[in-house]
């Protein structure tokens, strides 16, 4: 996943400009749901993040 993202904490600057506190589940699902293709490459993104690192707090 290195170089994934261009510009680390993009997708939490936006979610930060909606008015979310950071990245939360509904600042995602808004960024799923926008009409800019970048913005909802970013929230797929963070969602898989997110996923992955809840299965590594499990083991």
């Amino acid at each position: 996943m290195q170089g994934a993202v261009k510009k680390e904490g993009s997708f939490t600057a936006y979610c930060k400009k909606k008015g979310f506190d950071g990245v939360t589940d509904e600042c995602i699902a808004e960024g799923k749901a926008s009409k800019d293709p970048t913005i909802k490459k970013r929230a797929v993104l963070a969602e898989t993040f997110r996923k992955e690192a809840k299965k590594r707090r499990k083991k």
